[in-house]
């Protein structure tokens, strides 16, 4: 018997009775993260990391039944032992350990392995199964230092800002938003926030998290604003809100960002590489740490993956197909 299975309600565990990130509503969820396609409304209850709890609060609401647990601190349900390890994709977000019997599986989740400086970083679990995303999965995608990036982006803004411009940097406002605040050099001027930024800063501040930045208001001056940065999420993009604080000059951020068309599609200034996913290196390498004995590739370049990972390092792959992705629908205000 295989201890995970995927149907109709997400990925399963029969021996527990659980479900990892479900995309219907089921009685038990195990979350890894807190975006909205791993993270969803309708469960009865919801296991997660520590760190994702206010998240879970602001996005489904404090009135759910809610179990936090702390990385590296197992339980158990009808012998299933369970515990949670840092999968380096956003603040609090887990790998999902699972051993049955002697038998180990990892779910991955959303993961990288490059340390952004802020989510906390990537742990290699050891397992016999391995379920890996692959929303990068081809070798075209490489991308720089995460700290290399935030050089560049702050080199962005000074240049903007000595032409007379406010700088837009658009990033999903869970994860990206945070690693850009982080690492932003205040004193080239001054940062404001979309509101959906907003929120989730003032979620996390409630753990200790303190990142820079206004929450732009309907009572804010908007004509005022020079030489600023503005922190939105990719749908603020050409829209009112957006366009009262120019004349400025917009980039994105995002793995995607790394391939000029995508650059032209979105109709951006500048791209900016940063990506909260492994790259190609990032999950070549993972696939082959782990130790396993059968790696199940999700979201992404299924197939791609999956049969390069069988061919290259004769590892048994098989594809899960999910219905999680790597855009997060976020309402612009």
């Amino acid at each position: 018997m295989k201890l995970l299975t995927v149907n109709q309600n997400g990925l399963y565990c029969k021996q527990a009775d659980v479900y990892l990130d479900p995309w219907k509503p089921v009685d038990t969820a195990l979350i890894s993260h807190g975006h909205s396609d791993h993270m969803r409304w309708g469960m009865k209850n919801y296991i997660c990391q520590e760190q994702t709890v206010p998240i879970l609060n602001l996005r489904i609401g404090a009135e759910n039944n809610v179990r936090a647990v702390a990385f590296n601190d197992p339980f158990e349900i009808n012998g299933v032992k369970i515990s949670f390890h840092p999968a380096g994709h956003i603040i609090g977000s887990s790998q999902i350990r699972l051993e049955y019997e002697g038998e180990v599986w990892v779910f991955t989740g959303d993961y990288k392995i490059v340390s952004d400086g802020v989510s906390q970083p990537y742990e290699l679990v050891k397992c016999d199964h391995f379920i890996t995303e692959s929303t990068f999965g081809l070798p075209i995608y490489n991308f720089p230092d995460p700290h290399e990036i935030y050089e560049d982006i702050n080199t962005f803004w000074r240049k903007n800002v000595a032409l007379g411009y406010n700088t837009v940097l658009l990033g999903y406002s869970l994860g990206k938003a945070q690693n850009i605040l982080a690492h932003l050099d205040q004193s080239i001027g001054d940062i404001y926030l979309h509101g959906a930024v907003a929120n989730t800063n003032e979620a996390l501040a409630t753990i200790g998290y303190d990142f820079p930045g206004v929450r732009i208001t309907p009572e804010n001056d908007r004509s005022k604003i020079k030489g600023a940065v503005i922190v939105a999420p990719p749908s603020a993009s050409d829209t009112p809100w957006l366009r009262k604080m120019t004349p400025y000059k917009i980039a994105m951020c995002s793995g995607w960002m790394q391939l000029r068309g995508a650059r032209r599609r979105r109709g951006v200034d500048k791209g900016f590489p940063l990506s909260d996913h492994c790259d190609w290196q990032q999950l070549n390498q993972a696939v082959q740490d782990t130790g396993a004995k059968h790696v199940y590739v999700t979201h992404g370049y299924e197939n791609n993956f999956s049969k390069w990972v069988s061919e290259e390092y004769g590892i048994k792959s098989s594809i899960f197909k999910t219905l999680y992705n790597d855009e997060e629908e976020e309402v612009s205000e």
